[in-house]
């Protein structure tokens, strides 16, 4: 049974991406951003989302295929009336994700199903590890890094120009050696760690202090990631059971 819910929350997921991202033109989101609720290709591709999901799912879930429709509908809508930029597609895909959840929710569920999920996630410690490590490695792992590395980012010129994407480079860079020390592939890390000295050190005439600003800051990023596998526990994600993890 749980396989099968599974199985029908995947092809729900399934049937969104490939309707949201491949079968819809780029002319359909463009109508959609000039007309809005009046726009005929917004209801186009709400039904065909619907219909998507009601042949992935099955034709006895037709009211969910049509919640489905009329929800997708009214959130791309939404989504016409704001910039085109990542925070409102952020939000609207997870706008989507939670209509799919709640068809999940309420076809397979209920709420004793969730007080016994929920018991379970309180009790695990290994979950509640690494969500620790996770929020970690983002803002206050950023903030000790720029507050140890402070001394040369002062000495180079217009130092604001590296402060934003260097934020993201490193968030995402630390988490990504966090999965990788937590999956025991540690020489994928030093994969990672030469793709991006091939990157960063092929400039020419780059000033010495920022190169030492750069490399202090990618080896501290690595090692505060590497260092969460003590926070998390020895035991490497994939020698975890199903049970362990879920």
């Amino acid at each position: 049974m749980i396989i099968l819910q599974q199985i029908w929350l995947l092809k729900l997921m399934l049937a969104h991406l490939l309707t949201d991202f491949i079968l819809q033109p780029r002319s359909w989101i463009d109508n959609r951003r000039a007309k809005h609720f009046a726009s005929s290709r917004l209801y186009l591709h709400g039904l065909v989302t619907g219909l998507a999901a009601w042949a992935f799912t099955g034709l006895e879930y037709w009211p969910i295929a049509l919640f489905i429709l009329i929800t997708h509908i009214l959130i791309d809508g939404w989504k016409s009336y704001h910039p085109d930029g990542p925070a409102y597609f952020i939000i609207d895909q997870c706008l989507h994700l939670g209509v799919l959840l709640l068809c999940w929710y309420f076809t397979f569920l209920n709420t004793d199903s969730l007080v016994v999920l929920w018991s379970k996630i309180e009790k695990d410690t290994h979950l509640w590890a690494v969500a620790v490590a996770v929020l970690f490695l983002t803002t206050p792992a950023g903030i000790l890094i720029g507050q140890l590395t402070k001394g040369w980012r002062e000495k180079i010129v217009n130092p604001e120009s590296l402060a934003n994407a260097g934020k993201w480079i490193g968030v995402t860079e630390r988490i990504i050696v966090l999965m990788l020390v937590l999956l025991g592939q540690y020489s994928a890390i030093s994969l990672l760690i030469a793709a991006k000295g091939i990157i960063r050190f092929n400039e020419k005439d780059r000033p010495e202090v920022k190169t030492e600003y750069l490399v202090i800051g990618t080896l501290m990023s690595i090692l505060m990631a590497a260092l969460m596998k003590y926070v998390y526990g020895t035991q490497p994600l994939h020698r975890l059971s199903y049970r362990q993890i879920c």
